[in-house]
């Protein structure tokens, strides 16, 4: 049987990072080598202490905070292991960052680790070279403590549909309410009817799930920036 692979979660005592290194902790494929956060609570690491954490580790997990992730991922590529980062609402500097620190180590990047966001994706890119002069909108909702808005799901999705027409970005409406985990639904308007395509995650677990699986599909991978699309496509 091949060892478990050995994770640092960063950013662990927010949701995800909780929900991710409980995961973990009931999956004989991992072990959970660290868990790191700058808050005080028992069994955490604090952040000054990740060198040496990472040095005991296969793969950084990180669901922090923009700022967070960019220093993580620098230290990362310094002790030579792979990245998986589930974090939003980076700066341009701070993509350029991570683009810097994929040239040395595999980053897996992803606003969304859903397979079904990404299967909606490579809908909603049909669906937009068809029906090329119908009106677009993209709304989407997440919990109230959700900092970045819009979503960086929303935001791919904004991308995907500039792509496939050649076009402006279509408008976005973001609400922040409750503990909604993530709705996002995309509609085309066209003359006497409209197409709506919705995605609803239940619960972070399909979040905190991909995440893993980016972290076994991640190492032994060359240097390079990689997101969802190429986990997928290798099947």
């Amino acid at each position: 049987m091949p060892k478990p692979l050995r994770l640092v979660v960063t950013g662990a005592a927010g949701r995800m990072g909780r929900r991710l290194a409980a995961l973990a902790a009931a999956d004989g494929r991992f072990a959970v080598a660290a868990l790191v956060d700058r808050r005080e609570d028992a069994g955490l690491v604090k952040p000054d202490r990740l060198p040496k954490a990472l040095a005991q580790a296969d793969v950084l997990v990180d669901f922090s905070a923009p700022e967070a992730a960019v220093r993580f991922a620098s230290q990362a590529a310094a002790a030579r292991k792979p990245a998986v980062i589930g974090v939003t609402g980076f700066s341009p500097v701070q993509l350029a960052q991570l683009k810097a620190a994929s040239r040395r180590i595999p980053v897996f990047l992803s606003p969304n680790f859903s397979p079904g966001v990404h299967a909606l994706g490579v809908v909603l890119r049909a669906a937009a070279s068809l029906l090329k002069d119908y009106e677009v909108s993209i709304s989407e909702t997440h919990h109230s403590r959700k900092k970045d808005a819009p979503s960086g799901t929303a935001l791919r999705l904004a991308r995907i549909l500039m792509e496939a027409r050649r076009g402006a970005a279509p408008a976005i409406v973001s609400q922040r309410v409750g503990d909604v985990v993530g709705d996002h639904t995309v509609t085309l308007a066209g003359p006497c009817e409209r197409l709506e395509l919705t995605h609803r995650a239940q619960s972070r677990d399909v979040f905190a799930r991909g995440a893993l699986r980016a972290a076994l599909w991640v190492r032994g991978r060359r240097p390079g920036l990689y997101d969802m699309t190429d986990l997928l496509a290798d099947g």
